[in-house]
């Protein structure tokens, strides 16, 4: 090192140090932000069940939430404290619609009674977020179907992380962050939707932009929209749910 750096070099050091010993220090009450308060939410007694400010879009008792999608009463089965599906009674959906939220469903696939019940002829249905966007449910137990249409994927779009899935004929619980997607004026795309979902509180997709609305055949295509309800799809096979609740954000 040049010897005539050194000099420099200790004066810049004391020079600093001076400074620092000669300005006051802040105590750590001057990061403190005492206002806003947070609200306060309560959260349910058991494990999923809905927190103090969530909507019940099912109690296990009634369908008086849902509607076919032509508007008139829902014709899936109620029992057991659960919904089934009705083979050809078609989607339903909610009388509610909604934007960003934090959604809670459990469902149950049934069980596998013919040999060509496999990929995805077992327990094959859907939850559509905004009428749009779908989040395959499937009973993917040690059964194999391609990968961005298998349980936990955003339906032809994003391969699930893992495949969580328990045994047909189990409960399952799926939990989903959405954010919608915005729009300008002009009905441009300014930021896609993003999905968040955790599969038997297992991350399975880990807040993912949402190509646009669900396709079986081709390319998403976004086209602006507002609030949407949500809905369950009839596949054909009896799947159940429950304890279906929501959180607006």
């Amino acid at each position: 090192m040049n010897r005539t750096f050194l000099p420099l070099a200790f004066v810049f050091a004391f020079s600093q140090l001076v400074w620092a010993q000669q300005t006051p220090r802040k105590n750590p009450e001057s990061t403190e932000i005492w206002e806003p308060q947070p609200r306060i939410v309560t959260p349910g007694k058991e494990n999923s069940a809905a927190p103090s400010d969530a909507i019940i879009l099912f109690n296990g008792q009634h369908l008086d939430n849902w509607v076919s999608l032509d508007g008139t009463p829902a014709k899936w089965t109620v029992g057991d404290g659960a919904m089934t599906v009705v083979r050809g009674a078609k989607d339903i959906r909610t009388k509610q619609d909604f934007g960003d939220f934090q959604l809670h469903v459990e469902w149950r696939t049934p069980p596998v009674t013919q040999a060509n019940q496999v990929g995805q002829n077992r327990g094959n249905s859907g939850i559509f977020l905004q009428d749009r966007y779908e989040i395959q449910v499937l009973d993917n137990f040690e059964s194999k179907t391609y990968s961005n249409g298998q349980v936990g994927s955003v339906y032809k779009q994003h391969i699930p992380l893992v495949n969580a899935s328990k045994k047909p004929g189990e409960w399952q619980t799926y939990d989903i962050i959405f954010t919608a997607p915005r729009f300008n004026n002009e009905g441009r795309i300014l930021s896609p939707a993003k999905v968040t979902l955790m599969h038997n509180g297992i991350l399975v997709q880990n807040h993912v932009d949402i190509w646009g609305p669900t396709e079986y055949i081709g390319l998403p295509v976004y086209e602006a929209h507002g609030k949407g309800p949500i809905r369950l799809q009839d596949h054909g096979d009896a799947v159940s749910f429950r304890n279906i609740w929501l959180r607006e954000l």
